[in-house]
């Protein structure tokens, strides 16, 4: 996963729908895996842990209905948005996608631009940031777009690092990350960084967060690593 962009998983087993929206996703700027059937899709999901899964109905072995399913069951990824994909037009087929918990169902064919506004609107829920909102956590207003943070008003200074530190605090606040997952979600998956240097990262997070007379807001969860609040 890289430490900026969102990451998208195309399951789809057909070679040529899969490269298109492979092409458009990747122009949209988002870092995109593929796989061509249903246990393929479950192990990416697992490795790679994608913000958002585009799923084909009809996948030889496994059918994208239970793919989605599954995904729905486990606590790990749950949360994670899927959108199908469906030659099935009829509203037994929708309600059918919907109820095993995609959600969003798309009709092949579909327009691109339509499919590609989908996606923008169902990572609003889990990458807020990356689609330019603005996120809200307590007196602190981070700006993904102009890269500026504010705390009471007055403007901070973080280093890059540090406000990707933020921007996945106030993603989920609340939500306890590990130091694995933060080093995965920060600095990518592609580069090697020791654990200890999340620590580090916090400490400059946690002095940038501090002005006269502020709580500190990052929280050190014994053995499980922090959150925001």
């Amino acid at each position: 996963m890289s430490a900026d962009k969102p990451s998208i998983l195309v399951v789809e087993d057909e070679p040529a729908q899969r490269e298109v929206l492979v092409y458009n996703l990747e122009a949209e700027g988002y870092e995109v895996f593929k796989a061509v059937n249903g246990e393929e899709a479950l192990l990416m999901v697992r490795e790679e842990n994608p913000d958002l899964v585009l799923l084909d109905w009809m996948l030889p072995n496994v059918s994208g209905i239970e793919i989605c399913r599954r995904l729905k069951a486990r606590a790990e990824t749950r949360d994670v948005p899927v959108i199908m994909l469906s030659a099935r037009s009829e509203e037994v087929d929708r309600v059918r996608g919907l109820e095993n918990g995609a959600d969003d169902y798309v009709v092949k064919p579909y327009s691109v631009a339509e499919l590609m506004a989908r996606v923008r609107n169902n990572l609003r829920r889990t990458r807020p940031a990356a689609v330019g909102q603005t996120l809200e956590f307590e007196n602190v207003v981070l700006n993904s777009e102009s890269h500026k943070v504010f705390r009471a008003g007055q403007e901070l200074k973080l280093g890059p690092t540090e406000f990707r530190l933020l921007v996945t605090f106030m993603e989920k606040p609340g939500r306890v990350y590990s130091r694995e997952q933060l080093l995965d979600r920060v600095w990518g998956r592609d580069i090697y960084v020791d654990t200890r240097t999340v620590d580090v990262h916090i400490g400059r997070l946690r002095k940038a967060l501090s002005i006269k007379g502020s709580e500190d807001l990052i929280r050190t969860v014994r053995g499980a690593g922090y959150a925001l609040g």
